[in-house]
């Protein structure tokens, strides 16, 4: 009864609405000014529920964590951003240090910011990540551009010099550019950073840490983090479909 009654509210507000387009041209100034608030409320929660239902509604499925791991993976993840609708959508004239999100934040030294920061939502039968990541840069005045990736406590805990860490995205660009991914471990007063070039031409890229080759001290490990460093990025768009993390233990030999 209650869903019913629901339905011919709905519809009778969805006439009178109808009705107030239709008189709009021939109406009082106070009447249509008192509409057209009226109306900007409505639709700043209908847009609300229209970004919202096609979060839930869209391919691939919001919230999923699906992707492939290596054989003996003891942790992986996928950030918030790939994961899930943020609350804010995207930024422009991104400032340096800007946050999208809670584990996503931008580092640039523009004088003048024309960058764009934007979460959009994965479509493609192919994605596995229900969101992406667009970067718009027109002129680009500064000398560095990195998107910082903080990595959960759980990605530190247990870790040693005997794990790899591998990160996995898929990345398109309009032309071509150079991408570096840094992994910074903070042990103590001092950060191990060890940095790997993302294979140019490819769109799928996976770059792996053996951190066996580091001099990372165990017992005092404090955080991670990944800086994704684009090289001459002015006057291109880049999107990040997918970006995954996977923790495993290397081979004995």
């Amino acid at each position: 009864m209650g869903r019913l009654l629901e339905q011919l509210l709905n519809a009778g507000a969805l006439r009178r609405w109808r009705s107030a387009v239709r008189q709009a041209p021939g109406a009082p100034l106070p009447l249509l000014r008192q509409q057209r608030n009226a109306a900007r409320q409505l639709r700043a929660q209908l847009d609300q529920l229209i970004h919202i239902a096609d979060g839930r509604l869209a391919l691939p499925r919001v919230g999923s964590s699906a992707f492939a791991r290596p054989h003996g993976t003891d942790w992986s993840w996928r950030p918030e951003l790939w994961r899930g609708p943020l609350p804010v959508v995207g930024v422009s004239s991104v400032p340096s240090k800007t946050r999208l999100g809670h584990e996503i934040q931008m580092f640039h030294d523009c004088a003048i910011s024309e960058l764009t920061l934007r979460q959009l939502r994965n479509t493609r039968e192919e994605d596995l990540a229900p969101f992406g990541l667009r970067m718009d840069v027109f002129q680009f005045d500064g000398s560095f551009l990195s998107l910082v990736i903080d990595l959960p406590a759980e990605a530190t805990r247990g870790l040693t010099r005997q794990h790899l860490v591998r990160m996995d995205c898929i990345v398109e660009s309009e032309k071509p550019i150079e991408i570096f991914a840094r992994l910074n471990i903070k042990h103590g007063p001092n950060t191990e950073q060890l940095v790997r070039e993302l294979p140019p031409g490819e769109k799928n890229m996976t770059v792996e840490y053996d951190l066996a080759y580091s001099r990372l001290n165990e017992k005092r490990i404090e955080k991670a983090w990944l800086d994704l460093i684009f090289e001459a990025p002015d006057l291109n768009q880049v999107v990040l479909r997918d970006v995954t993390f996977a923790r495993f233990r290397r081979a004995n030999l």
